[in-house]
């Protein structure tokens, strides 16, 4: 059987001077407003990495997950995606070790390779070489997260007798998932055995992974499908959608900018047709259960996480609107989604 559903908000920690504070305050309201989230019930904590940009854009995600471990008890925490290239494997499985320790098992782990020019420039890195080292990254992780002492000889990395301390809580360490925008990422999710963070089209992405799992004989619905499909729960759209709209603009003119003159700018800038929809559900409670109770069921999705503060806002601004989320919409999404 299919996963069951499971809700949740994203955070990138992105601070123009629109939002009118500084960097401390919003990561202090940020955590108050997840420890919020928490107690009514959010499944989800999904956090992004990108590196080097003026706005403050989450560059080190580890630190603030243990931040926000300590203060929830029910909320997972994962990443949609950390950046693998910029990533030492032995170094992550180590914070994940500890993270996994400190949140007595709510961690998971979504990777992918990156695909901004200046980022791989600032890590002294060639482009050319992210595949390589995603894919050996994954298989280092995989061997950390067994638990079993082991060495590892690739392309990139070099590695003899190690062995991850402490011990993950979860069995088999962390859950791992793979971000794709194109075939050759869903079949690396699939020889991974990993679940799917799918940024591309249908047909490229969740149809390959399913087909690749199959083919192996492994069941795709006993994976797990998530994606970023933000929701404004508002009775006054003209009132409530222009600022989030203005942020959002923002957003992926900044993600534009990464691959100049491409037409190109990461999962924000996919404007193709075909591509999976994650604009924003914006309307009322029955509204947005409407649209997401049909998306949900279009694509085979398990994990839906919206935006929880747009650039340039403040937490206090959404509040209300992810409470009403929580209380009005979600569990509606998921007794519609217990009959798929």
């Amino acid at each position: 059987m299919r996963p069951p559903l499971r809700i949740g908000a994203v955070y990138d920690f992105r601070n123009t001077p629109e939002s009118g504070m500084d960097m401390p305050s919003l990561y202090a309201a940020i955590i108050d407003q997840v420890v919020m989230l928490d107690r009514l019930g959010l499944d989800l904590v999904w956090f992004t990495e990108h590196h080097f940009l003026d706005d403050g854009y989450l560059p080190s995600w580890t630190p603030i997950a243990g931040a926000i471990a300590v203060r929830t008890r029910h909320v997972r925490l994962s990443t949609d995606v950390c950046l693998l290239p910029f990533n030492h494997p032995i170094r992550l499985a180590e914070d994940l070790a500890v993270l996994d320790n400190l949140s007595n098992g709510r961690i998971e782990l979504g990777v992918g390779m990156g695909y901004a020019p200046h980022e791989f420039a600032g890590f002294g890195l060639p482009v050319s070489r992210r595949v390589s080292l995603t894919d050996e990254g994954i298989e280092v992780l995989r061997r950390c997260f067994s638990g079993e002492r082991f060495s590892f000889h690739g392309k990139r990395y070099t590695f003899s007798d190690v062995v991850i301390r402490p011990g993950y809580v979860q069995p088999g360490g962390p859950p791992l998932w793979v971000a794709a925008m194109s075939e050759a990422g869903a079949q690396r999710a699939a020889r991974f055995d990993c679940h799917l963070l799918p940024q591309g089209p249908r047909a490229a992405v969740l149809e390959p992974w399913r087909a690749a799992l199959a083919a192996s004989g492994r069941d795709a619905q006993r994976y797990r499908v998530g994606i970023i499909r933000s929701c404004l729960v508002t009775d006054d759209r003209d009132r409530d959608w222009p600022r989030i709209r203005a942020a959002e603009r923002y957003r992926h003119q900044v993600y534009r900018s990464f691959t100049p003159g491409t037409g190109l700018g990461g999962v924000a800038g996919n404007v193709d047709e075909e591509r999976i929809p994650q604009t924003w559900v914006v309307g009322d409670a029955d509204h947005c259960v409407a649209e997401l109770t049909a998306f949900i069921r279009a694509y085979g999705i398990t994990d839906l996480v919206t935006w929880a503060v747009p650039p340039g806002m403040r937490p206090e601004d959404t509040n209300q609107s992810l409470e009403r989320f929580l209380r009005e919409v979600a569990p509606r999404l998921k007794e519609a989604a217990r009959g798929l």
